[in-house]
């Protein structure tokens, strides 16, 4: 018994030491750390600040995030992919000044933009409010490009350090609450201050910070970047939209539910998130693809499920814990959990196709997710509320995941025809 127990615990030790679990272990366990902070920051947000400001907020975070995606222009990807061929120092650098410039300009050009994109978000275009908004979102993609430097340099526990720091928001809440929807949004921005302060300082440590780009690597990476970006902003536009397109058809207290229920949600995808990183930095420096992609499958299979069970039977407890309004966003939170089995296929296979260098095929693939999932939230939510979301949500991913998960299967006993014929 004592034998098996020591070789047991010989195994366990060996696969946290796997480059891939261990990375995946410090992602998740920072992706875990996030959504606890996350639950506790809005817990407290919606008990301190009215459900109108919740939901404003949940909006004005949604336009910056929409921010930090279009400024990145592909390179936090490519940064993975091509930090091992051209060097860390370079690499990073390079990225991190184009997206701090983008970030500028893309930041000002919304603001502008305001009224027509988002009359209720309007007040950001007074100089103060101005000011900060783009000072957040530049801030917000500096901790983005960060956080992938470290990945890629298979510094996980780094990683979860710059992320744990994210947690002085909370505290932050009760002084700033007289700027009412404003004070939550400053809180978050500080919290991105100091998250960024520490990863400079580690990465200027592990790779030396230089104020200039590598012009060979945008060109040698100009495609894939390219490919990349447009495929990222159809992956995360409609979700991204989906605050602010709530927000204006269904009014802010049902956008503040909303966004609860969807918060809760990606607890279940902490795990299927977390391996396909890993799995797209370990292809990256070389490993074996059938492999790894074998390991990260069976890890997935063993925690989701348990996961799916626990937050579809005790969701209306988790959010009891913001208030008895939003029990109402239960069916949304059952809808989205469930298609938890879908969203993971389609996470499992984008990794592959850049690991591959065929970021093409993500990009055609989340353009039809992208239009599935816009067009019938919008049908579903004038329908059914926010549950409509869920509807669409499921649809848009069964369809998805059977899709890709059937053509995979085929190619790979294709592929293993062929191998027993050899």
């Amino acid at each position: 018994m004592i034998t098996e127990l020591q070789s047991t615990i010989a195994r366990l030790s060996q696969q946290l030491c796997d480059p891939l679990f261990k990375n995946s272990f410090f992602l998740a366990l920072s992706r875990i750390i996030n959504i606890s902070v996350g639950f506790f920051f809005w817990m407290v947000a919606a008990r301190i600040y009215p459900m109108e400001d919740v939901g404003l907020t949940t909006a004005l975070i949604a336009s910056q995030s929409l921010i930090t995606l279009f400024s990145v222009f592909g390179f936090d990807f490519s940064l993975i992919r091509f930090l091992p061929i051209f060097g860390e120092t370079s690499v990073y650098n390079t990225c991190l000044l184009i997206t701090i410039f983008s970030s500028f300009i893309i930041s000002g050009f919304y603001i502008s933009c305001t009224q027509i994109i988002s009359p209720g978000l309007v007040f950001i275009q007074r100089p103060a409010c101005a000011a900060v908004f783009i000072l957040f979102s530049i801030l917000n993609t500096i901790t983005l490009i960060n956080g992938n430097t470290l990945l890629a340099l298979r510094k996980g526990k780094e990683y979860m350090v710059q992320n744990i720091l994210l947690a002085i928001r909370i505290p932050l809440l009760f002084p700033l609450s007289f700027l009412k929807s404003f004070g939550i949004f400053t809180s978050m921005g500080l919290a991105y201050f100091i998250s960024t302060l520490y990863g400079l300082f580690v990465l200027n440590r592990l790779v030396g910070m230089r104020l200039q780009a590598d012009k060979h690597f945008i060109q040698e990476s100009f495609r894939f970047s390219f490919w990349n970006y447009l495929s990222n902003i159809l992956a995360n536009v409609p979700p991204l939209i989906m605050p602010v397109m709530i927000l204006n058809l269904l009014g802010d207290v049902e956008a503040a539910k909303y966004y609860i229920a969807a918060a809760i949600a990606n607890f279940v995808l902490i795990i299927p998130d977390a391996i396909g990183i890993s799995l797209f930095v370990e292809g990256s420096h070389g490993e074996n693809l059938k492999k790894i992609l074998i390991k990260s499958a069976s890890a997935i299979a063993f925690c989701l499920i348990p996961a799916v069970v626990m937050v579809y039977f005790m969701g209306s407890v988790l959010l009891g814990f913001f208030g008895s309004d939003y029990l109402e966003a239960y069916g949304l939170l059952k809808l989205l959990v469930l298609s938890s089995f879908f969203v993971t296929i389609y996470m499992l296979f984008i990794p592959i196709q850049n690991i591959r260098m065929k970021p093409q095929r993500i990009t055609l693939l989340n353009m039809l997710r992208a239009g599935l999932l816009l067009s019938l939230s919008y049908t579903f939510i004038m329908k059914f509320g926010i549950t409509g979301y869920g509807y669409a949500w499921m649809i848009t991913y069964g369809i998805l995941g059977l899709g890709v998960g059937s053509v995979t299967l085929v190619l790979f006993l294709t592929h293993r025809a062929k191998d027993e014929q050899k």
